[in-house]
């Protein structure tokens, strides 16, 4: 996982070149893989991509990236659990009110860092299929348009988030990286994409899985200082 075709702006048609997988920075089979079943392992827009505690790529250590698009060209999606120090009024004024707490940029992965994607989710019952600008993901989260007037969603979304950049993988990248025991794979929540920053996505996703599985959730980030 690393670079991407040229492309004007992160959407979902934007495609990832053949660079590194970010899962041979962890090195082998990891404890994730363990739980890995052949039935479960089928990625698809709205499954979260749970970091393998070896993980260590300092782009995806401890990170849970949603799968946005994930087909026979490729797979894209953003991390969660990447805040920046940027306001999203120093940008992108226009949607500081929409946005949810924390106001901040997040940081969506390696690739395109210089444009912005933006996750949103639907009110429960809200009915949005009126808004072109609203394409849904997966559920209550659609990708949204930042091009359009954010004022027009306010009734319908119950917040939104930007990420600068997102994390790209080509034809089988993926697949061969959660075949090495890189990423656990779980199915994401709405609450998941517009978590406060007093949660940790990471542990709280790990943490509703099925036995033994949220035990990994007391593995210490760096074992060295155990």
């Amino acid at each position: 996982m690393a670079g991407a075709e040229d492309a004007d702006d992160p959407t979902p048609d934007s495609r990832a070149d053949d660079g590194h997988p970010a899962g041979t920075g962890g090195g082998g089979r990891t404890s994730g893989a363990a739980w890995q079943e052949d039935s479960a392992r089928r990625v698809r827009a709205g499954t979260a991509l749970i970091s393998a505690t070896d993980l260590l790529d300092p782009n995806f250590a401890r990170s849970i990236i949603y799968v946005i698009e994930h087909n026979d060209a490729g797979s894209l999606g953003v991390v969660l659990n990447r805040m920046s120090q940027t306001a999203v009024h120093n940008l992108l004024p226009q949607w500081t009110d929409l946005a949810a707490s924390p106001r901040a940029l997040f940081v969506g992965g390696p690739v395109k860092q210089d444009a912005a994607l933006c996750l949103g989710v639907v009110k429960p019952g809200a009915d949005i299929s009126g808004f072109s600008a609203l394409r849904p993901i997966d559920g209550r989260v659609v990708l949204v348009d930042l091009d359009a007037d954010p004022e027009d969603f306010a009734d319908v979304l119950d917040g939104v988030r930007i990420f600068a950049g997102y994390a790209g993988w080509g034809i089988g990248q993926l697949d061969d990286e959660i075949d090495q025991g890189s990423w656990m794979l779980a199915s994401a929540l709405p609450r998941d994409v517009l978590a406060p920053p007093t949660i940790d996505v990471w542990s709280d996703i790990v943490r509703r899985q099925p036995w033994p599985i949220p035990l990994l959730a007391t593995h210490p980030i760096d074992v060295s200082v155990n």
